[in-house]
């Protein structure tokens, strides 16, 4: 069964694109790659079970079971030693993606606490988009009692668009709701 904003990317977006920035195939037309949500974990360093619940929480975010990112480097400064676990990442594709894409905009994004809209500057020039999250609460699947401890996430929205307007039009055509 497709997804809701998949149906609507088929028949609504990719038109709107194509009128919008003249593309002579359907195939120029940006469509969205991947999304990737990342959460560091700093104080895994030194308590372990907070990895494990930074886990358990993406997994129910995303629907699918994170991977452990691991230290690159040792820094003497955060007793950090190379290879040591640090954050957890899952990157959706496919239906997943635009399940989790609908939820961010229509259910979560509307939670955040004096919301106004998601900056429009948050593009890094190559049609990427980068979202950051303070609490993981906005997420219906995350209940608050639940929780011990409130931790951010990054989302990364990866698009096939060349340039920052391509991508903010299409992202804008999925209804995010960007700032004024």
């Amino acid at each position: 069964m497709t997804s809701r904003l998949r149906k609507q990317f088929d028949s609504e977006i990719v038109p709107h694109m194509m009128d919008k920035f003249s593309y002579k195939s359907i195939m120029q037309a940006p469509k969205i790659d991947k999304i990737v949500l990342n959460m560091g974990v700093g104080d895994a360093v030194t308590n372990a079970k907070n990895l494990d619940e930074a886990v358990s929480e993406l997994a129910l975010i995303s629907g699918q079971k994170p991977l452990v990112t691991k230290a690159k480097k040792s820094i003497a400064g955060f007793r950090l030693r190379e290879g040591m676990s640090i954050g957890a990442k899952v990157t959706l594709r496919g239906e997943r993606m635009y399940d989790f894409l609908d939820k961010l905009i229509n259910v979560s994004l509307p939670r955040v606490r004096d919301f106004h809209g998601v900056s429009p500057k948050a593009f890094d020039g190559r049609g990427n988009y980068t979202l950051g999250v303070r609490e993981q609460l906005i997420f219906p699947e995350i209940d608050y009692d639940d929780v011990n401890r409130v931790r951010g996430l990054d989302i990364v929205i990866v698009t096939t668009a060349n340039t920052d307007e391509e991508s903010h039009e299409l992202l804008a055509q999925f209804g995010m709701p960007f700032a004024r």
